[in-house]
């Protein structure tokens, strides 16, 4: 006779997935004890629920940022019978409502199975075909054009051909989660509310375990890597996309057009920013190498590296191509760098990227939450 697992219903008579299913176990087990309830946000809106239905997994499986202390101190971790293991089940369901509430769906599905293969896939054919497309136009090794990109790439081209992407994946993130937050129920937001989400996320508070001290890696020691790595990360690419608005801006409004000087405000963000997402990225590539494999799903793995590469490509191909602007080269530079980032823009929403979207949701609804009286009045509110 052949077994099927029992996928159980939550309390708002939705079926469960097997992971889910496990996070709910957990939770319960967790509402049990309570010893980590300082830890993170997770635990004080995990005691506002007796029950876990399959919105309020998603919720708490978002709201988690796999730090790894509640591992560490739980006494019902493997090898007990108990099996806690938070972190990595919050993981895998956090992985599951990227898919889940991906547009278009199949797409989701897709890049959750072949995350680095297929951005790796990406960048090589994009770049390939402006590889060619400059070599037809005569620019892929040509004279020195004093940095004039645009001889390469018309810029009516480039802004139709980048606006139209980044834009298809705004869409596609707003509408993911914007399915993600109708599902939660968050209520309504005040502007305190608003703020503190805002002000966590910006800080990456609950990457320091929840105590200051920082999340476990590779053992039970712990560590601020983690969280000043993606502080490099984030803030080199809000650097960068900085300099694309300002050359924007500069292009639109000033009639101030590229190639501009080293010292203008558009290349001092950018540069700034790219070596942001040097420093960020090695470092996170390093951390994601040397984990404990305990301490998240290793199948996610190669998402994670995907857009940590990604990442790192376009950092790196746009220094080469600043510093090398005035050569031969930088057609050829250009054509790879343009490929790196239209890879990134076309797999934003389905890889790693959504994990800070659907998280900084995740921390406004708790924000929201805990100004709500506890319908249990149990615990800490």
């Amino acid at each position: 006779m052949k077994e099927h697992p029992v996928r159980w219903a939550g309390q708002d008579g939705k079926a469960l997935s097997h992971n889910e299913n496990e996070v709910g176990r957990m939770m319960e087990i967790c509402n049990a004890c309570r010893y980590c309830e300082g830890f993170c946000a997770v635990f004080p809106a995990m005691s506002r629920r007796l029950e876990f239905g399959k919105a309020d997994i998603h919720y708490l499986a978002n709201l988690c940022h796999n730090c790894g202390a509640c591992l560490h101190a739980c006494q019902y971790a493997p090898p007990h019978e108990f099996g806690v293991n938070v972190p990595q089940a919050m993981a895998k369901v956090r992985v599951q409502t990227y898919s889940d509430f991906a547009w278009p769906a199949p797409l989701g599905k897709l890049y959750e199975r072949n995350g680095l293969t297929v951005a790796m896939a990406a960048a090589a054919c994009l770049a390939l075909f402006l590889v060619l497309a400059a070599g037809i136009n005569g620019g892929l090794l040509h004279e020195p054009l004093q940095g004039n990109f645009y001889a390469i790439f018309p810029h009516n081209t480039l802004a139709l051909m980048f606006g139209s992407v980044f834009m298809l994946a705004i869409l596609a993130l707003g509408i993911g989660v914007t399915r993600f937050w109708r599902n939660v129920s968050p209520g309504e937001a005040s502007g305190e509310a608003i703020a503190e989400a805002a002000g966590n996320a910006l800080k990456l508070k609950y990457l320091d375990g929840g105590h200051g001290k920082g999340c476990n890696d590779e053992s039970d020691k712990f560590t601020l890597r983690r969280r000043r790595f993606h502080h490099f990360t984030f803030y080199g690419f809000m650097l960068c996309f900085a300099a694309t608005s300002v050359a924007t801006l500069y292009h639109y409004f000033l009639d101030l057009h590229a190639p501009y000087p080293f010292f203008s405000l558009p290349v001092l963000l950018g540069t700034a920013g790219g070596m942001g997402l040097i420093i960020g990225p090695v470092g996170l590539l390093w951390l994601n190498l040397k984990r404990d494999p305990a301490q998240g799903d290793v199948a996610q793995r190669p998402m994670d590296r995907g857009f940590i590469v990604l990442l790192l490509l376009i950092s790196v191909t746009g220094l080469l191509l600043l510093g090398l602007r005035d050569t031969r080269l930088m057609g050829l530079l250009l054509a790879v760098h343009l490929g790196v980032v239209m890879a990134l823009f076309l797999t934003l929403p389905y890889g790693k990227f959504a994990h800070g979207i659907y998280r900084s949701a995740a921390l406004l609804k708790w924000s929201i939450e805990k100004r709500q009286p506890s319908k249990l009045q149990v615990g800490a509110d």
